[in-house]
């Protein structure tokens, strides 16, 4: 079966759209994108285009810009993640700093302090369920307690915790 229409006008421009893809930043990718618009071109469903050859270029163009926001998107997503638990430096280790370390571990002590205030039941309940991944059936059967305790139980941990949360944000 012949091409026909956009599918056509596709075919017969096709060095120019990968040579346009090239000119305007697309580089190594110039290929892929272009095999990208094919298939859109391919997969599309709508009717006659006025000018063919213009809207194959702005389609082109805006594959490129997609891939370029979707490109930054996830350097600025790992700059980020880099920045907050800090870069690996060559000849230097990837371990958390001294203080981050020191800062980590108060942390913790706060928040496992503040499910012991809750008591041995709550703070047992709450590790076999949130750490363990033990259902709360299967708690409330292991303790001796109805499964309403349980969730009880669960909420005043997870209140706790919550209000630890708070406190530490505000510092």
């Amino acid at each position: 079966m012949d091409p026909s229409g956009l599918e056509a006008v596709f075919l017969q421009n096709r060095e120019k759209l990968l040579g346009f893809l090239r000119a305007h930043g697309a580089g190594d990718s110039a290929e892929d994108l272009l095999h990208e618009l094919w298939l859109r071109v391919r997969n599309a469903q709508n009717g006659p285009v006025a000018e063919p050859i213009s809207y194959l270029y702005r389609a082109a163009n805006n594959l490129m810009l997609d891939r370029y926001r979707s490109q930054r998107q996830s350097l600025l997503r790992e700059r980020e993640w880099s920045d907050s638990n800090g870069a690996t430096v060559p000849g230097r280790s990837d371990e958390p700093a001294g203080e981050r370390v020191l800062i980590a571990r108060a942390r913790l002590n706060r928040v496992q302090a503040a499910l012991a205030a809750l008591g041995p039941r709550i703070e047992r309940t709450f590790r076999r369920h949130r750490l363990d991944g033990v259902p709360q059936r299967d708690i409330a059967a292991e303790i001796g307690v109805s499964l309403s305790t349980v969730e009880s139980d669960l909420r005043k941990a997870t209140r706790a915790l919550m209000d630890v949360k708070r406190t530490l944000d505000e510092e």
